[in-house]
């Protein structure tokens, strides 16, 4: 996927994840708003981009894993941030961020509600 920049205003969740500070959040692929397209950026770091999330996600595994294992993993981590609150994840209602993705990987069948996971940089305003 060719780097694309997108610019939105929506809910952010943001947590810390092995060193890295993760911001999630979500877009519909069409007008129903399903929220179907799940985006995840690294904030915190210069050098830190996206393909740090899908290295993180392989070296969770004894064996290498496929694309969606590592999809589901990053996933996993993101709703489970949202879900429990944990002292040190902040939820954002209403952020405004500019998110430049670098890659768009589509799921085999839903998870977590999710079909398409977009990963790379994201800055909060």
């Amino acid at each position: 996927m060719a780097a694309t920049l997108l610019s939105a205003c929506s809910r952010i969740t943001a947590f810390p994840l092995e060193g890295l500070t993760v911001a999630y959040t979500t877009q519909s692929s069409d007008s129903r708003g399903l929220g179907d397209v799940a985006i995840v950026g690294v904030t915190d770091s210069d050098s830190a981009t996206g393909e740090h999330l899908w290295r993180l996600a392989a070296s969770m595994y004894t064996n290498p894993p496929t694309g969606q294992t590592q999809a589901r993993w990053i996933l996993t981590q993101c709703t489970r941030a949202r879900t429990v609150k944990a002292r040190s994840y902040r939820d954002l209602p209403d952020a405004k961020w500019t998110g430049d993705l670098t890659r768009e990987f589509h799921l085999d069948a839903l998870f977590a509600n999710h079909a398409i996971l977009r990963t790379g940089r994201l800055t909060i305003e």
